[in-house]
This record gives structure tokens, sequence and C-alpha cells, in this order.
């Protein structure tokens, strides 16, 4: 069974960079057909996908957030890294890994999500 874990900071201040980092047990990150994605929730909002890095190491992201993100991976560590550039309090939200297989549309594993607030 595949577990995700999210860790990072809990406080960023605006202008800086998020940085959140998604730790994946019981499976390979490089497992053919997986994709792994950032999705986040803000107050009051609904779930909104952010982007995803395939099996093959190949990154698409949301078209409104695209110029502010960047997914990248670690094999060695089994591990994906979401980085979102020059926040703002709108990016205060909680923030998801999770796990789709290609051809699904639904997530099969999740993350236990992770709150990051955006404050001076």
């Amino acid at each position: 069974q595949v577990r995700l874990s999210e860790s990072g900071p809990g406080l960023v201040q605006p202008s800086r960079t998020l940085s959140l980092t998604c730790t994946v047990s019981g499976g390979s990150i490089t497992t053919s057909d997986y994709y792994w994605t950032w999705i986040r929730q803000s107050p009051g909002k609904g779930l909104e996908w952010m982007g995803d890095i395939g099996y093959s190491g190949a990154t698409d992201y949301s078209p409104s957030l695209r110029s502010r993100t960047s997914i990248s991976r670690s094999t060695s560590q089994n591990q994906f890294t979401l980085q979102l550039s020059s926040v703002t309090p709108e990016d205060t939200a909680v923030y998801y890994c999770a796990k789709k297989v290609l051809g699904d549309w639904w997530y099969d594993s999740w993350g236990q999500g992770t709150q990051v607030t955006v404050s001076s």
C-alpha cells in the first residue's frame, strides 16, 4: 500500500518561496503509469489541482499557477517536491500530495495534508 506524507514549513512570509516535500513509501515514484500530484484547499474553497509529475519525470501545471510553480523529484529518496514562488496570503491553504494512476480520474492515495500560512 502506497503511503504519502507531506513535510515543510507551516509559515511562509509573503513574496518568499513555499517549498513542500512529499515522501512516498510502499511504492516507487518511478512505477509506470503513476502520477504524483499536489493539490491544495484554501479556507472556504474547494480542492485546487496545482500540478503533477509523472513516472517518467514529466511535469504538468495548472495554467493559473504555472508561472509560479515547480515540481521536481528525487528518485533516490523516493520524494517529490513542490515549490511555489512569490506567495501571497491567498496561497494560505492545506496542501496535499496524492497519487493517481494513468487512466483513472480519482486519486487513490493521499497524504494527511499540511497547513501552510502565508503571513509576515
